[in-house]
C-alpha cells in the first residue's frame, strides 16, 4: 500500500524499509532517497506509516528520538486493525493520524477513509495530512471506532470486484466468448457503471431502474443473483473483516 501511494504522488520520497533493496528499488523508480528509519524521522515532515501492524512498536523504538521535539511533524497510521490511540500510545508527544487508503491510489483513483481528528489535534496538520491523501482520489472521514468497518468497504473492494469479474467472464465463456473479449466487455461495463454512478451521487436503485425494463433480460439476471444470494454473500463478507 505504501508503494501504491507514492505511485500516486508521484513525486521523490524519503523510503524506508526493513526488507533489503525494495526502499532502494522505489526510491529508483520515483526519484527519491533510500534511508534508515531514524534518519527519515529526523529529515520528514510527515511519516507515514505502512509496516506490519505487529511492528508497530518495533518501528516506534527507531523513529521516534528523531520525531520528539519537532514542531509540525506527524505520524500517518494505515494500519490495520490499531486503534488510533494505540499508534498515540506508541509515538506520546507526537501528532498522530490513522487513515485506511486503497489500492486504486497508484492510479488516482482510490478512496481513503479518514479518522476523525479529535479535538486538542492540530487542525493544521491534519488538514496537511487530507490534502495529501486527497491527491490520490475521494476521502471519507469517519470515527477512529468505525474505520475497520469502512475499510471493510473499500480495501477490500478491488478483490471482490475482481472476483465479480472473473465470475461473470467464466459465465461468458461457458457461453461462447473468449476470454478477452469478455474481459473487456464486463470489465469496461464495470468501469462505465462506476462512473455513472458518480454521476448520478451514487443512486443505486435509480441506475437498475434505468437498465431494467419489466420482465425483461436484465431483470431475469437480477433475481438469478438474489436467489443465488449475492446480498447474504457482502454481508457475511463483511462480518468477517470486520469480525463481528
Amino acid at each position: 500500500m505504501g508503494a501504491a501511494l507514492a505511485r500516486g504522488w508521484g513525486e521523490p520520497l524519503l523510503c524506508a524499509d526493513a526488507l533489503p533493496g525494495r526502499a532502494e528499488a522505489l526510491a529508483a523508480e520515483l526519484g527519491g532517497e533510500a534511508i534508515a528509519n531514524e534518519e527519515l524521522a529526523r529529515r520528514a515532515d510527515v511519516v507515514v506509516l505502512a509496516h506490519k501492524p505487529a511492528q508497530l512498536e518495533t518501528a516506534a523504538a527507531e523513529l521516534r528520538p528523531g520525531l520528539e521535539g519537532r514542531d509540525g511533524v506527524c505520524v500517518v497510521s494505515l494500519l490495520a486493525r490499531t486503534t488510533l490511540q494505540q499508534v498515540r500510545d506508541a509515538y506520546p508527544g507526537v501528532q498522530a493520524f490513522r487513515v485506511q487508503p486503497n489500492l486504486p491510489a497508484a492510479l488516482r483513483q482510490g478512496v481513503t477513509v479518514f479518522a476523525a481528528p479529535e479535538p486538542g489535534d492540530d487542525e493544521r496538520l491534519a488538514e496537511r495530512v487530507r490534502e495529501l491523501f486527497a491527491r490520490v482520489g475521494a476521502i471519507v472521514t469517519v470515527p477512529d471506532a468505525l474505520v475497520d468497518v469502512a475499510g471493510g468497504c473499500s480495501g477490500v473492494g478491488p478483490a471482490y470486484w475482481a472476483l465479480m469479474l472473473e465470475a461473470q467472464i467464466d459465465a461468458a465463456v461457458r457461453h461462447g466468448l473468449t476470454p478477452a473479449d469478455a474481459s473487456v466487455l464486463i470489465g469496461e461495463t464495470m468501469a462505465g457503471a462506476a462512473a455513472l454512478l458518480r454521476d448520478g451521487d451514487w443512486d443505486t436503485l435509480a441506475l437498475r431502474r434505468r437498465v431494467t425494463s419489466p420482465g425483461g433480460t436484465t431483470a431475469r439476471g437480477l433475481a438469478a443473483l438474489e436467489r443465488g444470494g449475492v446480498r447474504a454473500a457482502f454481508a457475511a463478507a463483511m462480518d468477517d473483516v470486520v469480525g463481528a
